[in-house]
């Protein structure tokens, strides 16, 4: 650092070269710049003149982080919060998402979402709307979730009225023509070959037991679609995000951890989880052990996915019992702290992006008609004390778990053995005895 503060004292005072500097007499040397204008020798520590003073982000109270909740008369809620900078974030939500889709025909929310942009009343195609989006500097997006459409777009702020009414066409007046759900078509079939060729279980395991938990079923058993593996998914049902049991919940998730057996990082990406002090460091022969957390309005969901190698399928859904039923257990107070610190860090984090913020900011208005404030939310994080994550995990555990497995499930233990071993009181399967193997 003194180096380059040397090297740059020595540049403005017009020294010579970097070897030898030489002593200069007279009136102050000058350096011409590429806009044609010149300094004086002019120490560091001092502002250059004729350059305009800077304007940095300050904060007057904290109405500034405020998320203000404004009913319109046909009950349309705005909600509108202050952010720094020259660009503004847009959007529309609508609760409704792929939970809501009946059985047959499903997939609509997935069409909806590669539709949305597409040409309107208003608009003759896609490309209209880009161009438009592009004289202010704007990016467009639509995603679907379960439970949530959403419509955004970020562009520069002196657009807004423009932007407004770009998505106001969008959402309400689209065309939907045969050709535009026919190239949906083919966009979505590409992405379900592609699946296949690149499968990824954790997205087909998710997607199964919800569909058990909506369904009411016990079991669902798949193809694999990775031959070398056996994947199975564990989950029991945890509680609304509307509910004060939501935050012990999350710090559950992330005090449970886990990851892939070749994941990399130290301990804020979870080295130090139970999932990879208990599972994954101790049984090298399991590829995966991770913890996932589904709320939603109504219901929650958390589970663990975990993979291994088919002939050890049977141990691996006993380790997995076993994790379920140490949750209902003691909670280590430096655990716990570590967990709490870490789901601080990352809400924190997360909310350093503009379209983060405007989704929570979406997400939670929509919900509860009002957002907390991320101070409110890392003080609860905070209250979370080691009788609370124990009561949470002990009320799950008395629900009905829900299971979902792909690949080669000939060792599989059946549903009421794994559903016995979570309603004990170590998590051990029944033991099970063959006259022939």
């Amino acid at each position: 650092m003194a180096a380059v503060v040397l090297a740059a004292t020595r540049l403005l005072r017009g020294s010579g070269s970097w070897g030898c500097s030489r002593l200069r007499f007279g009136p102050p040397a000058y350096r011409r710049f590429s806009s044609g204008g010149a300094y004086p020798n002019i120490p560091l520590s001092s502002p250059l003149p004729g350059v305009p003073k800077p304007v940095f982000a300050t904060v007057d109270g904290q109405e500034k982080f405020e998320t203000k909740v404004t009913t319109l008369d046909n009950g349309l809620r705005v909600a509108s919060q202050n952010k720094f900078g020259q660009f503004c974030t847009v959007g529309i939500l609508i609760n409704s998402g792929s939970r809501y889709e009946a059985k047959y025909l499903s997939g609509i929310a997935h069409f909806l979402e590669k539709l949305a942009f597409s040409s309107t009343a208003r608009f003759d195609s896609k490309d209209e709307i880009l161009l438009t989006l592009e004289k202010h500097g704007g990016i467009c997006d639509c995603q679907t979730s379960r439970d949530t459409t959403m419509y955004a777009v970020s562009a520069d702020s002196k657009g807004l009225d423009t932007v407004v009414a770009l998505l106001a066409d969008v959402v309400l007046q689209p065309r939907l023509t045969d050709e535009e759900v026919e190239m949906t078509r083919m966009a979505v079939q590409f992405e379900l070959e592609d699946l296949n060729l690149r499968p990824d279980p954790e997205p087909l395991l998710t997607e199964m037991i919800h569909e058990l938990e909506r369904d009411m079923s016990n079991v669902s058993l798949g193809p694999t679609p990775i031959p070398e593996l056996t994947h199975i998914m564990v989950g029991l049902e945890s509680c609304s995000f509307l509910e004060e049991d939501f935050i012990p919940f999350a710090v559950l998730n992330m005090m449970m951890g886990g990851g892939g057996s070749f994941s990399a990082g130290g301990p804020g990406k979870g080295m130090f989880s139970r999932l990879y002090l208990n599972v994954l460091n101790r049984h090298h022969w399991m590829y995966n052990a991770t913890s996932y957390h589904h709320s939603y309005e109504d219901t929650g969901l958390l589970c663990i996915h975990a993979s291994a190698d088919p002939r050890q399928v049977r141990e691996m859904v006993e380790i997995i019992t076993k994790e379920f039923i140490l949750m209902g257990g003691t909670v280590d107070t430096v655990e716990l702290e570590r967990a709490k610190t870490q789901l601080t860090s990352m809400l924190m984090m997360n909310l350093e992006s503009r379209p983060v913020i405007f989704e929570d900011v979406g997400r939670q208005v929509l919900a509860t008609r009002s957002r907390k404030l991320p101070h409110e939310l890392c003080t609860l994080i905070r209250n979370v004390k080691p009788e609370d994550v124990k009561r949470v995990a002990s009320k799950m555990l008395r629900g009905k778990p829900a299971v979902a497995a792909l690949g080669d499930l000939t060792d599989l233990p059946t549903y009421e053995h794994i559903q016995t071993a979570l309603s004990s009181k170590d998590g051990r399967l029944p033991r099970t005895y063959r006259l022939f193997r």
